[in-house]
């Protein structure tokens, strides 16, 4: 047994050491960070484990309204078991801007924190928005090498911002989240991610067609920075945190200290009632209450697709008729989802462990379906009416 335990721990610190001198040195961060805590992936509160920047909130908050049948709706036991299910944390319906629906599950209240994922691309993309309207960046045509001149591959000449804020990037890129090899999960505990974006080349020609890769939207986060000269938590804390009286402070993950870079493509983590503020900004054409706070023909472009065989995305959201209702929405990695149903004046959210399996011939999961199914049924239903 001695001898046994002795080969073991010899061989576990030779492929440690080996892991250390070679390409493979981040998978050391995410065996520390994610695969002895039993996950094979990010979680909703990995925040914790990693270097965060602060974005700061008003002193004058803005909570939300709360509807005259606030939380006197129930739904039946199958919705519920549902949310068990896929392990929902949180699950807010927000009707005519006012709180009609709120349940959280597994120790989560309204206060808590919660991983985002990629509904941060909504955001970073709201923020080339407000980057547009400042001056900073032209338009979106404007190309991303007069902010990034080192940006390699044979079509780095012709990418935008707006084919990196609507997928059309061209970019080498693997988007797998759960092969430890991938891209993808390097970028998440990458130690410099501007580096690691800049040496993946525009390898075939943007803005032809939609490809989702999350490195376009870290490569448009840097364009912002390069722009406004400002962090992009500063800038987003600025121009939409505190305008919107968001009831949190919120934190962005950075790929380290040193480096200082958030990673713009996911991970951006807040409450349930926070992130609902981005679905009622798109919902009202970039205004908030009284104020305009992003251009109306912005948000009219963002929520229209861009390529006629890829209808299921604009610029920075995900768009979907379902059952005769245009909805859009904010989506992330597990299943995190601000769903705006805007012919109802609906907003959905829905935080959780899990998401459903993909429908076949479909660009979204059934969970999303059930949500939405959800919302429309306390909207339609005779006790809030």
């Amino acid at each position: 047994m001695f001898r046994f335990l002795s080969t073991f721990i010899f061989i576990l610190f030779l492929l440690f050491s080996l892991l250390y001198i070679s390409d493979y040195k981040y998978l050391l961060t995410g065996i520390s960070k994610f695969y002895f805590k039993g996950h094979m992936t990010a979680f909703l509160n990995d925040y914790e484990s990693f270097d965060n920047r602060s974005i700061k909130t008003s002193k004058n908050t803005q909570p939300w309204v709360k509807h005259p049948m606030y939380n006197k709706f129930e739904y039946d036991s199958d919705f519920l078991n549902y949310h068990n299910k896929t392990k929902t944390v949180a699950f807010l319906i927000i009707k005519n801007d006012s709180l009609l629906y709120e349940k959280y599950y597994d120790g989560y209240d309204r206060n808590t924190k919660s991983n985002s994922f990629s509904m941060s691309k909504s955001i970073v993309s709201a923020l080339m928005g407000i980057a547009i309207q400042e001056d900073y960046i032209k338009n979106i045509d404007q190309l991303v090498v007069d902010f990034l001149p080192e940006l390699t591959g044979p079509y780095a000449n012709l990418l935008t911002v707006g084919d990196l804020s609507s997928m059309a990037s061209g970019l080498k890129w693997d988007e797998s989240y759960y092969s430890p090899f991938s891209i993808t999960t390097r970028s998440y505990v990458e130690e410099d991610l501007n580096e690691l974006i800049l040496n993946q080349p525009i390898n075939k020609k943007p803005g032809e067609s939609y490809s989702y890769l999350s490195g376009a939207t870290q490569l448009l986060a840097m364009v912002i920075e390069k722009a406004t000269g400002k962090k992009i938590s500063n800038y987003l804390s600025e121009k939409f945190w505190q305008p919107m009286g968001a009831e949190n402070d919120a934190l962005w993950q950075i790929d380290s200290k040193s480096a200082d870079m958030e990673k713009a493509y996911c991970c951006l983590a807040s409450t349930a009632r926070d992130f609902a503020r981005f679905g009622k900004l798109y919902k009202d054409f970039g205004k908030w209450n009284q104020t305009q706070l992003l251009d109306s023909l912005f948000v009219l472009k963002s929520l229209k697709p861009r390529f006629n065989d890829s209808p299921h995305y604009g610029y920075g959201w995900w768009l979907k008729n379902y059952n005769g209702y245009n909805t859009f929405m904010m989506r992330g990695h597990l299943g995190q989802y601000v769903i705006v149903v805007p012919e109802e004046d609906l907003i959905i959210v829905r935080l959780g462990h899990l998401k459903d399996k993909k429908i076949e011939n479909e660009d979204f999961t059934k969970d999303i379906f059930v949500y939405i199914d959800a919302g429309i049924e306390i909207n339609e239903s005779k006790t809030i009416k």
